[in-house]
Order: structure tokens, then C-alpha cells, then sequence
């Protein structure tokens, strides 16, 4: 309980939750397009950023590393778009050659820069992997709070047309919606939250909180907006009680333990939500009764 009242753990435990907001209501969009696997690589793709920032102005200062994860995420992407329209490698083929490709870069990049004596005080990279918010800084947390802020602002003042776009681009494009502009926004949101979350969560585990308080929404809602309030609602759960159990007990790294929480929220939900196993057993036996 004593946790619980520290002042640390309640400005860490903000920063998490407003992570997590955002990134579970702007990450529905990716996901109910059918794109969250962009996501996934572009949050890999963001390490070799983090090194190669840090390699070139050798500081571990928050803003300098996470100019570098932009930087590579926006590669990253249009790799992805260059690969994909020039060639006849599919979409998935060419995420999972940039997320590999990628990332083994930044862990080569992590390993050269490990021990070696030009580089000193290489041992915060190891947060982006993983994530350990037990160690973010004030200035981590103003810059996920700014960055989220930013997303959620993009993304309520163009509420209308992302919905339209969501469910029907080629509609959105005879109304006048320039659909290559809502995707750039996405983009831009979901490269921003990667950014400032990567010392919160890591690289690895980040693209969980932009899919699975998205994929518990749509279990139990249709709704686009119904979704977004269970998804924004589970995803700050999820990085309260992470953020606790990696502060209350010590080796529990931020990432994982967000992740877990999230990880029971989806079970529940894939076992009792309108769309879960349980009530389609229960209509099944309803409608064999019947017959």
C-alpha cells in the first residue's frame, strides 16, 4: 500500500496511463483497418534509432533519442510503402523483413556500443527494450504527456473524417476526404506514441498497447465509439496495475508487466464478452435445444 501514496509511483503511473490512453485510441484505427502488424515494425524498427542517436551525440537525454526513434519509424515506414509498391512482395513479407531487419540492426548497434570505451553510460538503452518506467524521468513523462495531448487533439479534431476513412476509404474519397492525408495522420500518431513509449514499455512489447485494448473494444462493442471508451478505459487499467506490480516488486520490468494485465483483460474478454467462446457455446446449446 505503501506504493501506492509515493510520489514517484503516482507521477510514473500517470505518465503510463495517458501512454495508454492514447495509444489504445488511436491504435483502434490501425486495427480496425486491418494494419495493426504496421505498428508492430515500425515500434521495432524505432530501436536502431534509439542507438544511432545516442552513438552520434552520446547522451542518453530523452528528446535526443526519441528524435531518433521518429527518424527511423518514418524509414521504417517508407521502406515498408517502397518495397511494397515496387515489387511483388506482399505486405506482410515486407513487414517482417523490416521488423527483423530492423531491429537486429539496433541490436547489433547495442552490442558494438556495450563495452566499448568511446561510448559511456550505454546502460539506459537496455529501457527500450523492455521498458522499466521505474526509471523515467520527469522530462519522460512531459514528453509522453505532450506527445499524447498532440495525438488526441489530431485525432478528435478530425473525429468524423477517421471514421469515415476507417469503414470505408472508397466512400471517404467520393465525399472529398483525402484518404493519403488520414493515413499520413495515423502515421504520425502511432510513430509519436511509439517514440515517447519506448523507455515506458519497449520496443518489443509497445505495439500490445495500440492492439489489445482495441481488439478487447470490439469483442465487446460494434460501436466505433463504444470501442474507443472500453479501449481507452482497459488500456489505462492495464498500465495502472503494471506500473504497480513493476514498482512493488523488484526484477518486474514496466513492459511485461503492462502487457500481462492487458494479456487477462483479452482472455476475459475472448471468454465472456457478446463475441466470447462462453456465449456462443450458450447459443449453440439454446439453438440445439431447439432443433
Amino acid at each position: 500500500m505503501d506504493v501506492l501514496t509515493s510520489y514517484t509511483f503516482l507521477v510514473v503511473a500517470f505518465g503510463t496511463v495517458v501512454l495508454t490512453v492514447a495509444s489504445a485510441i488511436i491504435g483502434s484505427v490501425s486495427v480496425i483497418k486491418g494494419q495493426s502488424l504496421i505498428g508492430d515494425a515500425i515500434g521495432h524498427a524505432t530501436f536502431p534509432g534509439v542507438v544511432l542517436a545516442f552513438m552520434l551525440f552520446n547522451v542518453m537525454e530523452t528528446y535526443v533519442l526519441v528524435a531518433g526513434a521518429i527518424l527511423m519509424g518514418v524509414l521504417a515506414f517508407l521502406v515498408i510503402q517502397k518495397v511494397t509498391d515496387s515489387t511483388k512482395i506482399t505486405m506482410d513479407s515486407a513487414l517482417a523483413i523490416v521488423l527483423s531487419g530492423f531491429f537486429g540492426l539496433g541490436m547489433a548497434l547495442k552490442s558494438y556500443i556495450q563495452g566499448n570505451p568511446n561510448f559511456s553510460g550505454t546502460q539506459g538503452i537496455d529501457d527500450f527494450i523492455f521498458g522499466q518506467a521505474a526509471y523515467m524521468l520527469k522530462s519522460d513523462i512531459y514528453l509522453i504527456i505532450i506527445m499524447s495531448v498532440i495525438s488526441l487533439m489530431i485525432f478528435f479534431a478530425f473525429y468524423e473524417q477517421l471514421k469515415i476513412f476507417v469503414f470505408d476509404s472508397i466512400y471517404a474519397r467520393t465525399i472529398g476526404i483525402n484518404t493519403k492525408n488520414m493515413n499520413m495522420l495515423v502515421l504520425f500518431m502511432t510513430i509519436g506514441l511509439i517514440a515517447v513509449g519506448l523507455k515506458a514499455v519497449g520496443a518489443i512489447l509497445i505495439v500490445n498497447i495500440l492492439i489489445a485494448p482495441a481488439v478487447v473494444g470490439q469483442l465487446w462493442s460494434k460501436r466505433f465509439g463504444v470501442v474507443l471508451a472500453i479501449a481507452a478505459a482497459v488500456g489505462g487499467a492495464s498500465a495502472f496495475i503494471g506500473t504497480y506490480v513493476s514498482t512493488a516488486f523488484t526484477g518486474i520490468a514496466t513492459g511485461p508487466a503492462i502487457i500481462l494485465s492487458l494479456s487477462v483483460f483479452v482472455i476475459i474478454s475472448i471468454l465472456f464478452s457478446p463475441k466470447g467462446i462462453a456465449r456462443r457455446r450458450s447459443r449453440m446449446k439454446k439453438l440445439g435445444g431447439l432443433t
